[in-house]
């Protein structure tokens, strides 16, 4: 028997339950993102991701919460992700901060979508096309420098903060006040939870 082929869709499986993809692998196998106990790194904050971060921002401008997203634009976890925050966008402030892990492709894909005119257009357009299977948009002749430097930036501090996989969500509980962060991607009612906010 072939025992082959039943090993890759048990893999599979495990990738899509487990929901994040890893900073060290070039195919997006899954880790659990989580701050690292190296005495150099820093613990993640909403401070410093607010302060630091470089993103697009979607959702209610007036809205007192913000939620951060780091994600790669190559991983589809942050694409089921995407997905699942839109309907909490009328309640809630979301900014989206691309990182360039899993490989070249990231991080000109992050530079795209932080140029494009319309960025949540754009990142709708992305997710759809990446989920399908397309690969996601292409580059823009429009990039910026600005933008191209701002993965690297956030690259660099989704490093320093010691986190290990995207999605990586960071906000402050609207309920408690209290900081929540949670690796890997979640439906919307977990997600509301986690913002503190009653679910759609």
């Amino acid at each position: 028997m072939n025992r082959s082929r039943f090993l890759l869709p048990a893999l599979l499986a495990v990738t899509l339950t487990l929901g994040a993809c890893s900073k060290s692998s070039e195919t997006g196998s899954t880790s659990s993102p989580a701050a690292s106990a190296d005495p150099g790194k820093r613990a993640p904050t909403v401070e410093i991701v607010a302060s630091e971060g470089k993103g697009f921002t979607v959702g209610s401008m007036m809205s007192t919460t913000t939620v951060y997203v780091f994600f790669d634009p190559q991983c589809p976890h942050c694409g089921h992700l995407w997905n699942a925050a839109v309907p909490l966008q009328k309640k809630v402030k979301f900014v989206w901060l691309p990182v360039g892990l899993i490989n070249p492709t990231s991080s000109a894909q992050g530079a795209t979508l932080l140029s494009a005119a319309d960025p949540a257009q754009a990142m709708t357009e992305h997710e759809k096309s990446l989920l399908a299977g397309s690969g996601g948009i292409g580059g823009g002749s429009g990039v910026t420098d600005e933008a191209r430097q701002s993965v690297a930036s956030n690259t660099k501090l989704f490093n320093n903060l010691g986190l290990e996989g995207v999605p990586f969500t960071i906000v402050k509980n609207a309920r408690t006040g209290q900081m929540a962060t949670r690796g890997g991607s979640m439906e919307t009612p977990a997600l509301a939870q986690l913002i503190g906010i009653d679910a759609p």
